[in-house]
């Protein structure tokens, strides 16, 4: 439902694709798990706390887990991260 696509998952992280178009913007929120993530094409603009970086194609973020976070999509994205733990696993997407 977040624009994310589960491509594998193991005991202690999981891997997924992220489609979102352009002009997506996420409210401040916390997750239970650590962010990895590259950007395949598009741009996105990631606010963890008070700081914000923005990511085109071929560059990385980390978002630590619990850190609050935002995402804002520039251009149409597509996206690998992994998580730890496992983001699709106990319901830690909600």
């Amino acid at each position: 439902p977040q624009g994310q696509k589960y491509l594998v998952t193991g005991k202690s992280l999981s891997m997924r694709l992220w489609e979102e178009a352009s002009g997506t913007e996420g409210e401040m929120h916390t997750r239970p798990y650590e962010t990895v993530g590259y950007v395949v094409s598009g741009r996105v603009k990631v606010q963890v706390g008070g700081d914000t970086i923005t990511c085109g194609s071929g560059d990385s973020y980390l978002v630590p887990d619990g850190a609050e976070r935002k995402y804002t999509i520039l251009d149409d994205l597509v996206a690998v991260e992994a998580t730890s733990p496992p983001a699709g696993e106990k319901n830690r997407d909600a």
